[in-house]
């Protein structure tokens, strides 16, 4: 795994051992930036369940202000310090080594401008964490989240939450999904 674009382009990326993370493929990493390309220079960044950083890392490289990195694991917070050691971002990202209900939590920042969010496919992850989000006052009407997720999951529980979808990218095995908050 590398990194696609921008100031830290071609860097090499550690990524922890194991099934426990998947690394979101290159191809569909450009393809995710390339759709959300004018919404991250300047931006406020979280990578929600962040396995190697990769996610947030690339968003630095093309211009993030700012990116918060949230993970549990171990291995996976290693990664992510080296991560952003190799590519000097260690001033630019903020790691919380926390569960994701409790990292949510301890961003402070006013407005969030972009949060992915990839959790292990199974375990009921994607409407604790959406439902954690229509509670944080950093949750705006302008701010963007990206779900990455299996092409089975079912996100209708969104709008009980006050989000809508926006948008929806299918891949050959898994999709993005683009919410935001009702108006």
């Amino acid at each position: 795994m590398r990194v696609i674009a921008g100031e830290a382009r071609s860097i090499p990326l550690k990524t922890p051992e194991g099934k426990d993370t998947r690394p979101t493929q290159d191809r569909i990493k450009e393809t995710l930036f390339n759709i959300i390309q004018l919404s991250v220079p300047g931006s406020i960044f979280v990578d929600v369940f962040a396995g190697s950083g990769g996610i947030g890392i690339e968003a630095l490289s093309r211009g993030a202000k700012k990116a918060y990195f949230i993970e549990n694991a171990t291995e996976a917070v290693g990664c992510i310090t080296a991560n952003l050691h190799k590519t000097h971002y260690e001033e630019k990202g903020i790691l919380l080594k926390q569960d994701v209900l409790v990292g949510l939590r301890n961003i402070n920042e006013k407005e969030v401008d972009v949060i992915f969010i990839d959790p292990p496919y199974e375990g009921g992850f994607y409407e604790k964490t959406v439902s954690m989000l229509s509670k944080m006052q950093y949750v705006t009407e302008d701010t963007l989240i990206i779900l990455e997720a299996s092409l089975d999951e079912d996100f209708s529980f969104v709008e009980n939450l006050g989000f809508k979808i926006n948008r929806e990218k299918l891949y050959k095995t898994n999709k993005h999904v683009f919410i935001s908050r009702e108006a």
